[in-house]
């Protein structure tokens, strides 16, 4: 099948061989859903494969930033997170995910801020959700949480009812706030 065919019944082959003819084989894993590709990249990878995504494929936005925590689920072999980057290419339309994973006690990934400024409060988001530190980040600090909140609540392991946190606060007054 020629180039030209593959790329009129597949809206990411253009991607997909780029990133072959740069990477080669074997850096990512591939998953397709609904019309979605996934690739799942080592934590060591991220940055380098954002790049090439962004310089080369013309993925000029950065449309989601995300993470789940896989703590308990049924079957699950991999990193107890897993952090994922939604990318659109404004030329082409397409849509792209990338998945990667960071494990406990110190999960850990490098900012995207250098190459997107709109991560840099997603980043914050999922700090403040997950616990996972963006390394190379401007300006790492909560977002929704207090600064005086020690947990991270949409953890798998915190609890339901909370940890009794709201009485540590301050309460402040209309005025005050």
């Amino acid at each position: 099948m020629s180039t030209a065919t593959n790329q009129a019944t597949d809206p990411h082959a253009a991607t997909l061989a780029t990133l072959a003819r740069v990477f080669g084989d074997g850096v990512f894993g591939m998953s397709h859903f609904r019309d979605n590709l996934r690739l799942f990249l080592p934590p060591s990878r991220l940055i380098e494969v954002l790049t090439v995504l962004r310089d080369e494929c013309r993925f000029a936005l950065l449309a989601e930033l995300g993470a789940t925590d896989y703590l308990g689920y049924p079957g699950w072999t991999r990193a107890r997170f897993e952090v994922h980057y939604v990318l659109l290419n404004l030329d082409t339309a397409e849509r792209l995910v990338i998945k990667t994973g960071v494990d406990d006690p110190k999960p850990e990934l490098p900012s995207a801020v250098p190459l997107w400024l709109g991560a840099d409060w997603m980043e914050r988001e999922v700090f403040d959700m997950y616990g996972i530190t963006f390394t190379g980040h401007p300006d790492l600090r909560r977002i929704l949480m207090p600064d005086e909140f020690t947990a991270f609540p949409l953890r798998k392991d915190y609890p339901l009812r909370g940890r009794g946190e709201r009485h540590n606060f301050p309460r402040l007054t209309r005025e005050e706030s």
